[in-house]
């Protein structure tokens, strides 16, 4: 993985700090501007990372039949 720059729009809504990314649609919370912008550089990190399957997929043809307009 390689890093990159990203902007976040922070502010603040009761005793939360929310962080949201503005290049990515990603937003996250947090108890400081500190602890928002962690997690959400872990909410991106994660939406980044390659996706692992656990079973190998099956594919397969299969025929149906359609009525023409």
């Amino acid at each position: 993985m390689e890093n990159q720059t990203f902007t976040a729009s922070i502010w603040r809504e009761d005793n939360w700090f929310i962080a949201q990314c503005l290049e990515v649609d990603i937003a996250s919370q947090g108890e400081s501007e500190e602890a928002a912008l962690a997690n959400l550089t872990e909410a991106l990190e994660l939406y980044f990372e390659r996706p692992l399957p656990s079973l190998k997929p099956v594919i397969r043809k299969f025929e149906a039949k359609v009525s023409a307009a």
